[in-house]
This record gives C-alpha cells, sequence and structure tokens, in this order.
C-alpha cells in the first residue's frame, strides 16, 4: 500500500470513530481545516485593522496555503475547425501550460483557475514576453502564489496563432471563442480537476472570459473579468465616436503575434483580412459600414452569454480607465447596463470599482502615475492590498463550495478616494436632478446671430451656477446630456467634458457621431440643418461635487483618445443651449456608509 493510501485509510477509520461515539459523549460541531467557512474569515469592515503582507508588487491573502506547487506541464488540445474560418485550416492547435499543487499527487481534484491570453511570447522578435510554461509576470503571478498553495491549479492558455497554438488569428472571434472553449473543457474533465474552471484577467484575458461564457461550458463556474471588453464595436466606437486605434486594431495585434515565418500563412485567413478593414469602413461609412451586421454582431460576447452561461461573475472595473472604459459593464442598448442586467437575469454577481485605469485593484505601481481628474484625488486610499483575499473567499465558494455565499455586492471607490459597498451600482435610490442648460451662461461663437458653433476648430463652454450653497453633491451613475444640435453634413460629432466649476477638475466625459444621436450602436442618416437631440450619455461616475461649486461642460469635436470626425473640419454642429438638460444622477451617504480599507505607510506604494 502507498504511503497516499496508508494516510487515507488512517484517516477513514478516524472518521467512522468519529461517528459511532458521537453519541456517547455528545456531537460538537467540528470544522475541518479544509471546510473552514466563510463566517471565519474577518469581516470586510475590520480588514483595515489586520496586518497583510504588502511588500510586493501585488497583494496577498492573509495566510499562505500549505501546499506547494509542482513543476509545471504542457498540453496541446485539437480542435476541429472545419467550416470555422474561411479560407482557414480544418484543424487547428490550442496550447497551455499549467501548475498542479501538491495535494494532487494525494489524489485530490483540484479546481483551475486560467488565464487565456494572445500576450504569451508576444512582441516583436527577440523581446518577446515569456511563453506560456513560464508564470507570467503579474496576473500569473498573483494566482500562483496565492492559490496554487491552496489546492488550486493555475493555466495559462494561448488563444489560436498565439506563442504554440495554430489556426487564425481571428482577433475575438467566433474560431477564437471556439479554441478557449476547448480548453475550459479539457481543463474540467482531467483526472486531477474537480470539473470546475474560473477564467481570471485584465483587458484581452478579461475579454477571453467573455468569450468562454459565451460558449457555456458546464466546466466555467466563475469569470473575474477585470476592465474586459465585453464587446469589440462599443470598446472602438461610443456612439459612432471612434477611438484613435480603431483603425489598426487587429492589424497591431497580427503584427505582433507573427514570427516571420511559413507559419504566419495559416494566420491569414479571410476573418484576418477582414479585420483590417473594419475599423476605417466603420469610421468613414456610419450607417452604410459592411462589416456591421457581421464583424463586430460576431465579436459581441456579453449579450451571447447572458442566459447561455451559468456560473458567477465577480465585475472589477476601473473607472478612469480610458483603454476599456466603464462603458463595457455599464453600458448596453439604450436605457440598461449589462451589470444590473445580468443581476436581474439571476445571476450571482459582485463588483469591485475603483479610480483607477486599465489597471488591477492592487497595481500599485501604476496607481500612483494617475493625475488630478484622472483618478489622482483618490490615489492615497485606491490599492485594495486585501483584493487577493478578496477573490480568494470568492473561488473558495464558487469552486470549492466551501463556506458560505459571498455577499454579492459593489464595492465603489469615489472620486476623492472614500469606498464604500452597495447593493449594486448604480445605486437603486438614485434621484435625477435636471439641470437646464438654459440657466447657464456659455462663450459660444455665434454664427451670423444663430446658434454657437462646434467643430472646425471652435469649442463651446457652458458654465453653470452651484445647484447647493450648503449641502455636498454626490454623482453615482450614469449621468446624461440631451443636446439639442443642428448638423451641417451628415456627419460631425461633439465630446463633452464635464468639469468642477470651481477646481477646473474633470469628472467626467461623453461623446457621439452626430449620426448616432438617438444613442446605442445604430447609425442613420442626418439632414443637414435639421434640429437633431443627440441622447448623450457620460461614462460612469462617481464623484462629489462641493457645497457652492457649480458644473462646467466643454464641447469640442475632438475629446482626448478620440479622432477628429471623418468629414474634417467643415461638418460643424450649431448647439442650442437652451433647449439642452443635464440630469445628474444623485444620492446621499453618511461616514456610516464609508468602508475603510487596508492602508499603510509602510506599504509598497507609500515607499
Amino acid at each position: 500500500m502507498t504511503q497516499g493510501h496508508t494516510i487515507k485509510a488512517t484517516l477513514l477509520v478516524a472518521l467512522l470513530l468519529n461517528v459511532l461515539l458521537a453519541g456517547c459523549f455528545g456531537s460538537p460541531e467540528t470544522i475541518s481545516q479544509d471546510d473552514e467557512p466563510s463566517s471565519n474569515y474577518p469581516d470586510i469592515y475590520e480588514r483595515h485593522t489586520l496586518e497583510w503582507n504588502w511588500t510586493g508588487s501585488y497583494s496577498r491573502v492573509l495566510e499562505d496555503g500549505p501546499h506547494e506547487p509542482l513543476s509545471v506541464q504542457e498540453a496541446t488540445i485539437d480542435v476541429d475547425t472545419s467550416g470555422t474560418w474561411e479560407g482557414g485550416p480544418n484543424t487547428a492547435e490550442v496550447h497551455l501550460s499549467y501548475w498542479l499543487p501538491s495535494n494532487t499527487e494525494l489524489g485530490d481534484q483540484v479546481p483551475v483557475i486560467a488565464v487565456i491570453s494572445p500576450y504569451f511570447s508576444y512582441g516583436q522578435q527577440g523581446s518577446e514576453s515569456s511563453p506560456t510554461n513560464v508564470v507570467s509576470a503579474g496576473r500569473g503571478e498573483f494566482i500562483y502564489d496565492n492559490f496554487v498553495p491552496h489546492g488550486y491549479a493555475l493555466a495559462q492558455v494561448a488563444v489560436f496563432a498565439t506563442e504554440e497554438s495554430t489556426g487564425c488569428f481571428d482577433y475575438r472571434g467566433d474560431g477564437e471563442g471556439q479554441g478557449i472553449h476547448a480548453a475550459v473543457e479539457w481543463l474540467g474533465t482531467q483526472n486531477w480537476s474537480n470539473g470546475n474552471v474560473a477564467i481570471y484577467g485584465k483587458s484581452y484575458e478579461g475579454a477571453t472570459a467573455w468569450e468562454a461564457a459565451a460558449q457555456g461550458s458546464s466546466h466555467l463556474k466563475t469569470i473575474v473579468p477585470i476592465s474586459g471588453t465585453t464587446a469589440l464595436g462599443p470598446l472602438l466606437y461610443k456612439n459612432g465616436s471612434a477611438e484613435a486605434r480603431s483603425q489598426v486594431m487587429h492589424s497591431n495585434y497580427g503584427g505582433s503575434i507573427l514570427d516571420y515565418d511559413t507559419d504566419d500563412l495559416d494566420n491569414m485567413c479571410a476573418d484576418v483580412v477582414e479585420g483590417f478593414l473594419a475599423g476605417p469602413t466603420r469610421y468613414g461609412l456610419g450607417e452604410l459600414d459592411p462589416y456591421m451586421d457581421n464583424y463586430y454582431d460576431e465579436r459581441s460576447h456579453i449579450d451571447k452569454a447572458l442566459g447561455k452561461y451559468n456560473g458567477s461573475i465577480y465585475w472589477v472595473q476601473g473607472l478612469q480607465d480610458w483603454n476599456v472604459d466603464p462603458h463595457q459593464v455599464f453600458g448596453g442598448p439604450p436605457g440598461t447596463n449589462w451589470y444590473q442586467a445580468y443581476i436581474d437575469a439571476g445571476y450571482d454577481v459582485a463588483g469591485m470599482l475603483g479610480q483607477w485605469e486599465h489597471n488591477y485593484p492592487d497595481q500599485w505601481s501604476k496607481h500612483n502615475n494617475q493625475e488630478s481628474g484622472y483618478g489622482g484625488e483618490a490615489i492615497q486610499n485606491m490599492t485594495r492590498w486585501d483584493w487577493g483575499q478578496d477573490l480568494f473567499e470568492w473561488m473558495e465558494y464558487y469552486l470549492k463550495d466551501i463556506g458560505e455565499k459571498p455577499d454579492l455586492h459593489a464595492q465603489i471607490q469615489r472620486n476623492d478616494g472614500q469606498w464604500r459597498i452597495e447593493e449594486t451600482w448604480p445605486p437603486l435610490d438614485v434621484e435625477r436632478l435636471p439641470l437646464e442648460l438654459s440657466d447657464c451662461t456659455n462663450d459660444g461663437a455665434f454664427v451670423g446671430g444663430g446658434a454657437p458653433v462646434v467643430g472646425g476648430g471652435q469649442t463651446l463652454t457652458v458654465e453653470c451656477p452651484a445647484m447647493s450653497d450648503t449641502e455636498h453633491l454626490h454623482i453615482a451613475g450614469l449621468a446624461t446630456i440631451h443636446l439639442s444640435a443642428v448638423p451641417t453634413f451628415d456627419g460631425g460629432q461633439i465630446f463633452v467634458e464635464m468639469q468642477d466649476a470651481e477646481t477646473g477638475i474633470r469628472l467626467g466625459h461623453a461623446t457621439m457621431d452626430v449620426r448616432y444621436h438617438a444613442g446605442g450602436y445604430e447609425a442613420q442618416t442626418v439632414i443637414p440643418g435639421q434640429v437633431i437631440t443627440m441622447l448623450m450619455e457620460f461614462q460612469a461616475i462617481d464623484a462629489i461635487l462641493p457645497a457652492g461649486h457649480g458644473l462646467r461642460f466643454v464641447l469640442s469635436e475632438q475629446g482626448e483618445d478620440y479622432l477628429a470626425p471623418a468629414c474634417g473640419t467643415t461638418c460643424t454642429v450649431h448647439v442650442l443651449p437652451s433647449l439642452s438638460i443635464v440630469e445628474l444622477p444623485l444620492i446621499e451617504r453618511t461616514e456610516a456608509d464609508v468602508l475603510l480599507t487596508p492602508q499603510s505607510e509602510e506599504a509598497a506604494n507609500n515607499n
């Protein structure tokens, strides 16, 4: 008999004796170390009183696990891709590497936390990132150090056409989703797996979580998308306004995964070529874009996952993220937001929403670089040193069925750094305060006695007086501006920045191509000279406007990170402030609602 079988036999005898003797000596509750319930976890409001390991580059769990990581193993999965790509191969391989905890040597089955990415061996030759069989910096290390010792497997998976995976790089298309699904199924059916898989990661690695969710695998139990892309169209075009990267997104990725050998020919199937064209056509043609109903619809995953995915969601989003902006979470069809839509559909959803940019909650080195109006006022309380513990409690329940169900709430940070907990976000008790721009002043350049003009190098600033001289206003949610305008062309664009009028601090922004004035993703022809109402929605805001401070709205044709309208400087827009209105979502909270988070002068971010 092996040592492992001897240990198991001894434990079984001890368990039987406990059961037999329980009636004689009473039955006190006993809790095994492996089945420690979440009620023994420190209360979230007490975490700031505990000692944390904050000497490294990422957060750590309160207690290290008892197991050792075993040596890396690798696997290649064959996928039938016949009919998947036009002009592509009929079979392709997904390559992955994985690390098991030492308790699997005793026969234990463990859950898997996967990072699925195009970023393994990514970049130009000679300066590529590490391959899948090396624990990746930050994201992989975080799982490796915190979770593998607690009895989890870590897997690093390369999407099709990256690292050693083959096939076409169709950039979040159906083929990529098929390969991701194959990896999840493989990880969930190995003899060392308990059948439960999680996907964790930021940005593209958060997008792969949604791609997997849209496939509906029974093994995928939870996803943790951190500023993860949910749909490609809204990522690159906010109400039709084109981000600068929209024109080259697909080609930039293609250039970074090429090895410049004969295998690269397999990457260049028709789906890839289509991606090179999709950006410029949407920017220039709007409602006439031939790719609107195929390329971008294929790459929208959050709508496909709703009702098909069978797991939970821990949603993490930077409210100052300009890479994968909050609209990816708090967006969707006009009048809805995806975060609440999933709650309403019965999903277990939690959120952590900080004032960071395109970063992890504990990525302190990046937090420290944020400027005023872009999270800078929140830096002193921004880094979540308890993120590892927070996620650990989540994974224990959803991957191991250990402990009580986690609280399904949203941890939200205000622009001044203060944290609190809401049942959901935007909060359910929001009251919308109208602000008539007719009550404000503006510095618009009037043409021929008509309305002020935006475009062609001309901007418009609207200054509004304080709405309260005695109370702070807490803006929490999706503010709107319904802007009456008269386009001079079937095209044009308005970018609005909301500022604190006293300090000049930026509070939020909104942008819209006039062809998308009804909101959402559908363009329509605009008749020059006809009055339209642009139903603009600001990116998510959680901010304090101090008592006595008014608001300033700066309107231009080209905001940060966005291209100027494709029609150039001639397609100006006449704005009618007297017929326009802003609505602010307001809440009232007290000091009793404040969540203190672990912070210290000894923490790495303060050194």
